[in-house]
């Protein structure tokens, strides 16, 4: 996730979440089997990737289940493929 928030925006923290669009994810150096594609190998949105325990230190400072603090940060996540933003 560090490795990814360097290249793609420029900075040094770790994010408990991320998105690429399609386009993006093309141009990810990541290995591609890193990558789950769906078997016509098409995606409709993109990419989410999360850090598993930035997030599960953030559902503890939150007094949150895991299982919630993941449903947030997906549904944050396809927001912003959908190209809802926050400010």
């Amino acid at each position: 996730m560090l490795d990814l928030s360097k290249k793609y925006l420029k900075d040094n923290m770790l994010h408990s979440v991320l998105s690429f669009s399609p386009d993006e994810v093309k141009g990810l150096s990541l290995k591609q089997s890193e990558f789950h594609y769906p078997p016509d190998d098409k995606l409709d949105l993109g990419e989410i990737v999360i850090c598993f325990p930035v997030a599960l230190e953030e559902a503890k400072k939150e007094g949150k289940r895991i299982n919630a603090k993941i449903e947030e940060l997906m549904l944050h996540a396809a927001l912003h493929l959908l190209g809802i933003h926050h400010n």
